[in-house]
């Protein structure tokens, strides 16, 4: 396990492939740490340095007092990169981690040569919505929220296995004050202006039964940066990658060597 202290905010992270490979860096969804992609990285092509990260108030990172903002989670992974001296990278952002991703791009471009846009939206909700979860979280728990949660990220027939109750864990033992703190970040978050003005290859991904950002909401904001293209994995919802590791994983690949990463 690695520590990087940036001085305003400890974040745990982990390198898995080729160190000296051209770097991928993920960022997962609110409610989860960096095994989110554990199911997708032994299916990605070797030679690729892959960078992972638990952003703050989740996974072993740092959890500060909420509220958190998106500026401090785009600050956040901007001096993880820094950190490990990494440059044009291609940033896969899932959920709040899309909206971090276009956070970054917009702030560093020097930072991200290219990126992956998975259920993710410039804004996502209404503040009054979040507001309702934040105060159910302060009151009694993330497992208040968890069964919704459940329905929202996945599909019926994934619902219907055992392994929900890993995700399910994995959400409800996240500590309170970031789930509070990253949904704060969201509510107050509307990109639409700034990622409108973004020149990069970028992919965007969809689950057909996602709950959280229906595949019209990803493709409205994937459509703001020209030449971007657009894949709906089907019988997915919030996460494909845990449902449907594999085509999750035949996307990036694809979109790799289309732009030449590597």
């Amino acid at each position: 396990m690695k520590y990087a202290d940036l001085g305003h905010i400890k974040l745990h992270y982990r390198i898995d492939g080729d160190p000296d490979g051209a770097p991928v860096v993920f960022a997962n969804s609110l409610g989860t740490d960096m095994r989110l992609w554990d199911p997708i990285l032994p299916l990605l092509p070797q030679g690729l340095k892959f960078i992972r990260y638990d952003k703050r108030g989740h996974g072993l990172s740092e959890c500060p007092s909420a509220p958190y903002s998106m500026g401090a989670l785009v600050r956040d992974v901007e001096g993880l990169l820094d950190f490990l001296d990494v440059k044009n990278c291609l940033f896969v952002g899932l959920s709040i981690g899309g909206m971090i991703a276009q956070g970054l791009a917009v702030k560093r471009l020097d930072l991200v040569r290219a990126m992956v846009l998975s259920n993710t939206a410039a804004k996502i909700g209404q503040p009054d919505m979040w507001q309702e979860r934040i105060d159910a979280v302060n009151a009694n728990g993330i497992e208040s929220l968890a069964d919704a949660v459940m329905e929202r990220w996945f599909s019926k027939d994934f619902r219907a296995t055992t392994e929900l109750e890993l995700w399910r864990n994995m959400l409800v033992r996240q500590p309170d004050a970031g789930y509070s703190g990253c949904s704060s970040a969201i509510s107050g978050t509307d990109f639409f202006t700034p990622t409108s003005g973004l020149r990069l290859p970028t992919l965007g991904i969809a689950g057909s039964e996602d709950g959280s950002t229906p595949p019209d909401l990803v493709k409205e904001t994937v459509d703001l940066i020209p030449g971007s293209k657009f894949h709906i994995i089907r019988k997915a919802g919030h996460l494909p990658c845990v449902e449907q590791p594999q085509e999750y994983a035949d996307l990036l690949t694809a979109f790799i060597k289309d732009i030449g990463h590597g």
